[in-house]
């Protein structure tokens, strides 16, 4: 097998591992959402003076 064949190969094997842990960790992830988006509403509902 060629020299840049190999590289290929695991360069394409690192990404998707790479890939694959990333999708991992946000599927088993413990974050609740809906309380981090709480503060964003309440920020947007302050109203202007005038």
């Amino acid at each position: 097998m060629k020299f840049e064949t190999l590289m290929l190969h695991s360069l394409f094997a690192a990404t998707l591992l790479l890939c694959v842990l990333t999708f991992g960790s946000m599927l088993t992830s413990k974050v609740a959402a809906p309380a981090v988006a709480g503060h964003v509403h309440a920020a947007a509902t302050v109203r202007s003076a005038s």
